[in-house]
């Protein structure tokens, strides 16, 4: 099970820092039984390729009540991904403003080693023409959602109203790339 922390860091900063403390952050409150039962269950890295980053560290909790293992993902790193919601959005934003083929529209990535296949930023595109009402009203409900995620009091009360993005995520992109 998937839950996504907000980055803790000033918007200015988002970019480059938007990992930062991910892998010392866990939620307490078990989104089933609504128990503090979570307890640290390790870490491990995960691939998050953007301009900044390559990998990135992350945190994994476990309830001692309902057993079900969560993994504590920073909001732009989705689960089964190599490349950071900020790459995926370049690629997008190469590709509308400067006209080039998808396959052309690479992120900047901080190890250029890592670029991503065209088939890959390809992939990404699945779907977009189609959902461009979707990704209207996402953009719409983000603008008013930003706010109070920033004055939320509790990153316990942001995460339970982040940790309806990935179903929706995975509808909207592909999971796996």
């Amino acid at each position: 099970m998937v839950l996504f922390v907000a980055p803790r860091v000033p918007q200015e900063q988002l970019a480059a820092r938007w990992a930062e403390g991910c892998d010392e952050t866990i939620l307490r409150q078990c989104p089933f039984c609504e128990q503090n039962s979570i307890v640290g269950h390790g870490r491990r890295e995960k691939q998050a390729h953007d301009e900044y980053h390559d990998w990135i560290g992350i945190r994994r909790g476990k309830c001692s009540i309902c057993g079900i293992t969560f993994t504590f993902l920073p909001l732009f790193s989705l689960p089964y991904t190599h490349y950071s919601l900020l790459a995926r959005c370049q690629a997008f934003g190469r590709r509308f403003q400067e006209r080039c083929s998808w396959e052309k529209a690479m992120p900047q990535l901080k190890s250029a080693d890592r670029l991503p296949d065209a088939s890959t930023v390809r992939r990404w595109s699945q779907g977009v023409a189609d959902f461009q009402p979707i990704l209207s009203l996402v953009r719409k409900v983000t603008a008013r959602v930003a706010p109070w995620l920033e004055s939320a009091p509790s990153h316990q009360e942001q995460a339970k109203f982040l940790s309806w993005l990935t179903p929706v995520i995975e509808i909207l992109f592909p999971m796996r790339c």
